[in-house]
């Protein structure tokens, strides 16, 4: 085998590896961030529900810990914790600095932290946490829940960044749009029924969540097999190259 077919070879080979590999990191990062749920909700829209989704990014370490912070600079009101089951909830206030004048009397101190503890999310799962809202603030297009996310191994991962518009950030906030009054009539309906689904899922929760995960695993395995397929096929396409060289010099 000349020395130029065997550099080629190699090289071939290096690209496949790197290629397969690359896919498979981008794979795993694509679907770990903490989101927010319905995405959009009108502003000012009262008595709603969000969910805040918590997927475990880690092969061998379980999520034990999951604070969130509410903005105070644009405040939720009301805010009320659905009881989640295996953990416990800690919801701590701050004074606003302006305080908001409301129907019902005038509003001086708003939710700004919640933390779930006691509880775990397994490698390949994730869990999804409901807060209840009295009212969303009207005066903003978006609000950003910044998240820290605690894993047993103490490997903390803060879900803080913010978009500035161009690439999405590396560990960006969970962000919530707020679009014009009466124009997202869909994401009221979707909190409606996330709610009516959360409770209706008390008695089958872990059984829901083992399904959901396994067929989001199963999805992404048959994506990055095929992804993978078509690296090995450029590569093997680049050793039939080699091969029809080195014939054709024998030819000659």
């Amino acid at each position: 085998m000349s020395a130029n077919r065997t550099t080629t070879l190699r090289r071939a080979g290096t690209v496949a590896a790197l290629a397969t590999a690359g896919v498979l990191a981008a794979a795993g990062a694509a679907s770990a961030h903490v989101t927010v749920h319905p995405e959009s909700y009108a502003k000012g829209a009262t008595d709603g529900v969000i969910t805040f989704r918590v997927p475990n990014e880690e092969d061998k370490a379980s999520t034990t810990k999951v604070q969130v912070y509410l903005p105070t600079d644009h405040p939720v009101l009301g805010v009320l914790v659905s009881p989640q089951d295996g953990w416990t909830a800690k919801v701590t206030s701050t004074k606003l600095k302006t305080p908001i004048k409301t129907d019902d009397g005038t509003i001086t101190d708003a939710v700004s932290e919640i933390t779930w503890t006691g509880g775990k999310v397994d490698p390949g799962h994730y869990e999804d946490f409901n807060v209840a809202f009295g009212q969303l603030p009207d005066d903003t297009d978006q609000l950003a829940f910044k998240a820290l996310q605690t894993y047993s191994d103490g490997n903390v991962v803060r879900w803080i960044e913010e978009s500035t518009g161009g690439e999405e950030p590396e560990n960006p906030a969970p962000v919530l749009k707020l679009t014009a009054k009466g124009a997202d009539a869909e994401g009221s309906s979707t909190s409606a029924a996330s709610a009516t689904a959360s409770k209706s899922s008390d008695n089958s929760a872990a059984t829901s969540k083992s399904t959901a995960s396994d067929n989001d695993s199963t999805a992404r395995g048959l994506g990055i097999a095929g992804l993978i397929v078509g690296v090995l096929g450029l590569a093997a396409g680049a050793f039939a190259v080699v091969r029809s060289r080195s014939a054709g010099s024998r030819a000659e």
